[in-house]
């Protein structure tokens, strides 16, 4: 059971939320602070808890209001110092000089520091003083590094060697396929994984409602709208200790009737900036640790789309993916220096995530080609089948949500639900058939599975090679 203090962050964090969705494109840090105090509560301690709150100083005007009662929560809670005095250290404050909000007051959730700038906890069976006051710089709260069991476990009664469960990472796992696919490789008993979710509590809730053993899955915060988001999740999984063997890119943003851009907190067209850039950095940043893996079959999939695909009758609905000349990515994506879209013509929101699947699909087979031969790593691409009642849709017009699985299930014939998606994502994760590297796998109406055919576009690898260039720069590797 949960302690009082425990439950409160989280009712806290709760009351939050909503609020800090709205504006976590601009502050990231902010989120990933309060959702690591709620993942990891028994290993904070009441000095790194401190430096934390005052590193969030920096973004406290905009949250001031809705904010004050996790200070007071936390500040009240004899339990909450009691246990922390007995816990160990285990996070560090990492300074980074760069922030994103400007202070303009020196206080913190509606709570003035100055007025408090030594605060007595010697009550709660602390004797020593904690010093508050105004920070210069942003904090990032890392886990410290656990052991790392070998891929091989010796089984001491019977002689034999087995397998160590394998960690897959999957993005977007709080719903729809991707929480679909962590259920599937939990309930083999073989898999421990990372979901990685912008809402720690959504997901935790999804979990749960899933009966997905606890011990089979971990939630990381990770923000793919966000380039910082994404650099301090793979430091806070390097931190953990674990190994990666599969990364699962999952997560996808689709704003069908979208008649203006969005953008992501660096300035990018949300649906390429979030399911493209912020998938190229994630796996970019982590191909080091899935190379050092020892696990026998290690894999980097990038969920692709049937939309994306011309040679097919849904990649020719209107509009069609077609990058042109890339200059739109040249440009960043920003309606500043380009337009808002890839191939620098005029935004439309369909459009704008399908050309985003063209690029996720171009970039497994740039991956493949540069480091499949050296590293022995799969990287593959895949199209599930259409899961007409996903939350994907969830920005349609009501009469298409309506209309649209009924569709899929008794005319096209081409409808699965979550469930078997998330099963043939397990497959192209798992199963040792499947370990051919610079595949595009489809299923079947019998659900078996084979490679797939790209359209051209799809499969350009002169454009493959100028969209992982063009990426590079953009995401601050080149």
């Amino acid at each position: 059971m949960k302690p009082d203090w425990v439950l409160g962050v989280e009712v806290a964090y709760t009351f939050t939320q909503n609020y800090l969705i709205l504006v976590a494109n601009s502050y990231p840090k902010l989120l990933s602070i309060l959702s690591n105090i709620c993942q990891f509560p028994h290993i904070y301690t009441t000095p790194e808890v401190s430096k934390a709150l005052g590193q969030i100083e920096e973004y406290s005007t905009k949250f001031r209001s809705l904010s004050t009662n996790f200070l007071k929560i936390y500040l009240s809670s004899s339990m909450a110092l009691q246990a922390a005095s007995l816990l160990p250290s285990a996070f560090s404050i990492q300074k980074e000089g760069k922030t994103g909000a400007s202070v303009k007051d020196s206080s913190l959730f509606g709570v003035s520091l100055a007025d408090h700038p030594k605060t007595d906890f010697s009550s709660f069976a602390l004797k020593s003083k904690r010093e508050f006051g105004p920070r210069k710089s942003s904090a990032v709260v890392r886990a410290q590094a656990v052991v790392t069991a070998p891929a091989i476990n010796s089984d001491t009664a019977q002689g034999k060697k087995t397998l160590r469960k394998g960690t897959a990472v999957i993005t977007g796992a709080s719903s729809g396929l991707g929480l679909a696919a962590a259920k599937a490789l939990a309930e083999t008993g073989k898999w421990h994984v990372i979901m990685a979710c912008r809402d720690f509590l959504k997901a935790e809730k999804a979990a749960k409602s899933a009966g997905i053993a606890k011990e089979s899955y971990t939630i990381m915060h990770l923000d793919l709208a966000s380039l910082d988001s994404v650099r301090q999740f793979v430091d806070n999984f390097k931190q953990s200790g674990r190994p990666l063997d599969v990364l699962v890119c999952n997560a996808a943003v689709y704003q069908p009737t979208a008649k203006q851009p969005s953008f992501t907190a660096d300035g990018f067209e949300l649906s390429v900036g979030t399911n493209h850039l912020g998938h190229f950095l994630l796996s970019r940043l982590l191909l080091d640790d899935m190379n050092q893996s020892d696990y026998p079959s290690k894999r980097l999939i990038i969920v692709g789309s049937i939309t994306g695909n011309t040679n097919t009758l849904a990649g020719n609905v209107p509009p069609k993916a077609n990058l042109g000349d890339l200059r739109g990515l040249a440009g960043g994506l920003n309606e500043l220096n380009s337009s808002a879209m890839i191939d620098g013509g005029d935004f439309d929101g369909a459009k704008a995530y399908k050309d985003s699947k063209v690029c996720n699909m171009l970039t497994m087979q740039e991956f493949h080609r540069r480091y499949h031969e050296d590293t022995g790593i799969t990287f593959a691409s895949l199209y599930p089948g259409c899961i007409a009642t996903t939350g994907l849709f969830r920005e349609h017009i009501p009469l298409f949500r309506l209309l649209f699985p009924p569709f899929q299930k008794y005319i096209t014939k081409g409808f699965v639900s979550e469930e078997e998606a998330g099963k043939r994502l397990a497959q192209v994760v798992s199963d040792p058939s499947l370990t051919k590297s610079g595949v595009y796998w489809s299923w079947n109406k019998a659900s078996a599975s084979f490679g797939n055919q790209l359209s051209p576009e799809a499969s350009d690898a002169e454009k493959a090679r100028k969209i992982w260039e063009l990426s590079e720069k953009l995401v601050g590797l080149a």
